[in-house]
């Protein structure tokens, strides 16, 4: 089922109580048609752009609120009913394109061995030890060897040293 958010925009005098009476309304709506309220949102009381002109007169505010369901794809043709509705000064649906979801969700997923990572016996554990003690090298050059490079010089210095206080 495809993902949508409800936004309905309420007059500002109306009470708490039949903002919750209208978004039950459309609860039972859903849950009629096997769907499910994922998220419900109350963004307070918002200033408007322009004024909404109603049978009560204009407004200039209103209260927004945000209700984030899952249904089947014909359900938003089934709230019209909210044209109706006189406590209401705009309502608008919008489909949420880019979200996967259900089956397919877990289809797509690239990690589903993710537990196969933390079992001893598996290949990818040990594929995994072997790549973290390859890293350590990944400049190409082994510590020792800088080591005794260093060496190497002082050797010389001193050999050098030792060779101009023995012709003095």
């Amino acid at each position: 089922m495809p993902l949508y958010d409800c936004m309905l925009l309420v007059k500002p005098l109306v009470r708490k109580e039949e903002i919750k009476d209208l978004l039950a309304r459309v609860g039972r709506r859903i849950f009629q048609r096997n769907g499910v309220i994922t998220d419900l949102k109350s963004f307070g009381t918002v200033p408007l752009a322009y004024g909404i002109k109603k049978l009560d007169g204009r407004h200039f505010q209103g209260q927004l609120m945000q209700m984030t369901m899952m249904v089947p794809p014909s359900f938003p043709q089934e709230l019209h009913y909210l044209n109706k509705e006189d406590r209401l000064l705009r309502w608008l649906v919008v489909k949420h394109r880019d979200a996967v979801y259900g089956l397919e969700y877990m289809n797509d997923r690239d990690d589903h061995d993710e537990l196969s990572l933390f079992n001893s016996s598996s290949p990818l554990s040990t594929k995994h030890a072997i790549q973290d003690e390859d890293d350590d090298d990944e400049d190409g050059v082994d510590d020792e060897d800088d080591d005794d490079d260093d060496d190497v010089e002082y050797e010389y210095e001193d050999e050098g040293d030792e060779g101009d206080s023995e012709n003095k």
